[in-house]
Formats: C-alpha cells, structure tokens, sequence
C-alpha cells in the first residue's frame, strides 16, 4: 500500500518538474529515487574495484539526467527509464576509471609477471611464445596460466558490435542476440495501465472522477473542485481515499508482485 502511494507521489513529482523544471522539484525527486541509485551502485560495486560511494555519486548524476529528459505523459514506468541512464554514468565511469571485474591479486600478480615473461621469450625464440613455454618459466601449470590469462582478458566489457557469428552473407553481434528490453518494458507498461483502468473503473463515481481528473488529466485540486462540484479540501479527500482502495484492489489482483 505505501509503495503504491509513493509511486503517486513520484509521478505527481515528474508531472509538476515536466511542466515547470525547477531545481527545488528536481531535489525533491532525486531524494525520493535516491533507493534506485543506491541499489544499482551496491550491485556493481560488488563486480569492481571501484569505491561504493564514487558508483553512487555518478548513479545521482544519470538521475539527473533521466529526471530531466523523462515525459510522464508518454506512460512510461520512470524507475525503468531511469535505470538505463543511472547504470550508463556508473558503466562510463568504470570504464573511464578501472576495471569492471575484481580479479585475485595472486592473479593479477602472474599476469603481470607473465607478460614480462612473454616479452624475453618473444626475444629468445624469435617468435611469440606458447602458453606452456610461458606457463613452464613461471612454474605454475598450464591450466592455471591459460586460467589467469582467461580472468585478465575478461576484466574488461564486451562490445555489443562485437561478431559471434560471422556468415558468408551476414553477421550475427553480440547486441542483436540480447533480449529487446524496450519491446517487454512497453508491453509490461501496457498491461499495468489497462490492470489500473480496470481498478479505477470499480472506485464510487466522485472519488473515479477525482483519480481521474488529477492523475490521469493533470488538473489542479481547484479545478477538480468546479468540476465535480466539491471543495478542494474534499478533492483531496477523495484522492487519497482513491489511492487508499487502488492499492487495495491491485493487491488482491498480484498479491505477489506487490509485496515484492
């Protein structure tokens, strides 16, 4: 029930800043999703070796960002829409800054040793060594080299252009083989919207209208008042009374989803 009104808020929030952009709002919204950037940062910092804090000062910048590019009126979730650019400023970061994969130190370690290695075989042989010629001058097994090398190699991020299948006519990349998050994120939102309009159609007619007028319409408490012919006091009433039963009703609909 109390994150279903807090995501009234939210909204309420994004449609007053969309309207009339000031930083007083715009501070009103980064603390009230300031939760999303912290868990993001949380979980990357638990893949790199990057300060916990540093992750989360540029996840507030990518808020920022998506607080001030977001359109509340084309009915997209924000948390989703926000997520791309709080993870991207996070992901440049790291990119621009370190690694984005912890590897052991003993690793990292003979990795280095194993490139200098490298260089005076390349030397000596006249020709760049073999992994077991390299493997045998540090001591250590074969599997354990080909195994630190692996780790070293994968410290940094893929390309999404990068070719997975390369076809006489055509190539397969990696991005074409990822999952179209934009096609399930609308498909999601359009569900959600027609499950709200279902809830919205079972409220008592000046309480529907209130919800109606003031969420989906955007109009003032006042100008609910002159239409529905009640105070602005009881505008708001009936709003937070209609925001009370929604979350009712949508917890009997995904009792699972909601309590998540």
């Amino acid at each position: 029930m109390v994150n279903q009104s807090l995501d009234f808020q939210n909204m309420e929030l994004l449609i007053a800043y969309y309207k009339n952009p000031s930083i007083e709002v715009r501070n009103r919204l980064v603390q009230f999703n300031a939760g999303l950037v912290k868990k993001i940062a949380h979980r990357l910092s638990l893949q790199c070796t990057e300060p916990y804090e540093d992750l989360e000062q540029m996840g507030y910048v990518g808020l920022i960002r998506a607080i001030e590019r977001f359109n509340p009126y084309q009915g997209g979730i924000f948390s989703s829409f926000a997520v791309h650019f709080i993870r991207g400023e996070m992901l440049h970061f790291l990119r621009d800054n370190g690694f984005l994969v912890k590897i052991p130190r003993r690793w990292q370690e003979l990795h280095q040793q194993g490139k200098q290695v490298s260089k005076k075989l390349t030397v000596t042989l006249g020709r760049f060594p073999k992994d077991a010629e390299i493997a045998k001058a540090l001591k250590v097994s074969l599997s354990k080299w080909q195994e630190t090398k692996l780790a070293a190699q994968n410290r940094w991020p893929l390309s999404l252009d990068a070719t997975l299948n390369q076809m006489i006519d055509s190539s397969v990349t990696l991005g074409e083989t990822l999952p179209d998050t934009t096609e399930q994120s609308w498909k999601n939102c359009q569900e959600e919207r027609q499950q709200l309009q279902r809830a919205i159609s079972q409220l008592e007619g000046k309480t529907q209208a209130a919800i109606e007028f003031v969420f989906l319409r955007e109009l003032s408490r006042k100008e609910v008042a002159k239409q529905i012919g009640v105070s602005p006091m009881t505008v708001s009433r009936h709003v937070q009374r209609g925001v009370n039963q929604l979350v009712s009703i949508l917890e009997k609909q995904t009792p699972g989803r909601l309590a998540s």
